[in-house]
């Protein structure tokens, strides 16, 4: 499905989707507007239309995606309210809840709330979306496959799923990294070299991860790569007695609560 798109908003995510999309969709266009001239020179390469003017971008949008920081969501949103003409809004603004892009948009206006994380830079992305009551199936189809051009999508249908998204795969890429930065500098610590003990340990996490993506229960694996006695079942049993999993569960839930809280701070529309 081609969609004539317009993205509010050129900073990182913005790039991310947008040159995705257009990497996968035959035909696509697109119009990017921000104020900042330096964040549209990113965008000079691709055959995208640039402006800093939000309102000439949505004219002819069958889409408009808000990208934008959710500080600034509601003076946006509440500009382009009037100029809408039914097209399908997506926000991917953290924090900011549908009932609060309702008031700022119109009740009537079909709205899809996202969650991506940044492993979208190299479609490799993992987004939540949720949608309002106003959006039909073609629209829900669009906001799919604008998505999945940078990774792989999750349906949910409650706005508040959107903080456990959050949690897990919003800040998730950087709970891996700090895991990674740890074995790394476990690794230089025992006399390897930091290229070596990167590149094993990442190519590590990649193959784990692919094969629970493949189908097989972590748990299952963990089971099966753990000889009594061995140097795996060393290694997990200093992990289980620091807490591991209720340190882990603690961090998940920590930063749920903090998505409960900006939705406090960004949505009292």
């Amino acid at each position: 499905m081609t969609q004539s798109i317009a993205f509010i908003g050129g900073g990182n995510m913005g790039f991310a989707l947008a040159a995705g999309y257009l990497a996968n969709a035959e035909g696509a266009r697109i119009t990017v507007a921000d104020p900042m001239t330096d964040q549209l020179a990113r965008f000079e390469a691709l055959p995208i239309e640039v402006t800093t003017d939000n309102r000439h971008a949505i004219a002819d949008a069958t889409t408009v995606v808000l990208a934008v920081k959710p500080q600034i969501l509601e003076l946006v949103a509440r500009d382009l309210a009037a100029h809408l003409d039914g097209q399908l809004v997506i926000s991917v603004a953290a924090g900011v809840p549908i009932a609060a892009l309702e008031t700022w948009l119109g009740d009537s206006t079909p709205i899809v709330r996202c969650m991506p994380n940044t492993p979208a830079f190299l479609g490799k992305g993992m987004t939540g979306l949720v949608a309002n009551s106003n959006v039909t199936d073609e629209a829900r189809a669009a906001a799919d496959a604008l998505l999945r051009a940078v990774g792989d999508v999750e349906w949910f249908t409650q706005d508040s799923d959107l903080d456990t998204v959050t949690a897990l795969s919003g800040s998730g890429p950087a709970y891996f990294f700090a895991m990674i930065e740890a074995m790394v500098d476990a690794g230089v610590a025992l006399g390897m070299t930091r290229e070596s003990a990167l590149r094993l340990t990442a190519r590590t996490a990649e193959g784990a991860a692919a094969m629970v993506l493949d189908g097989e229960d972590p748990g299952v694996l963990r089971v099966n790569v753990t000889s009594p006695g061995g140097t795996t079942e060393r290694a997990l049993s200093i992990l289980q007695n620091g807490d591991f999993a209720q340190t882990v569960g603690q961090a998940v839930n920590g930063a749920r609560d903090r998505s409960v809280e900006l939705k406090e701070e960004f949505g009292n529309g």
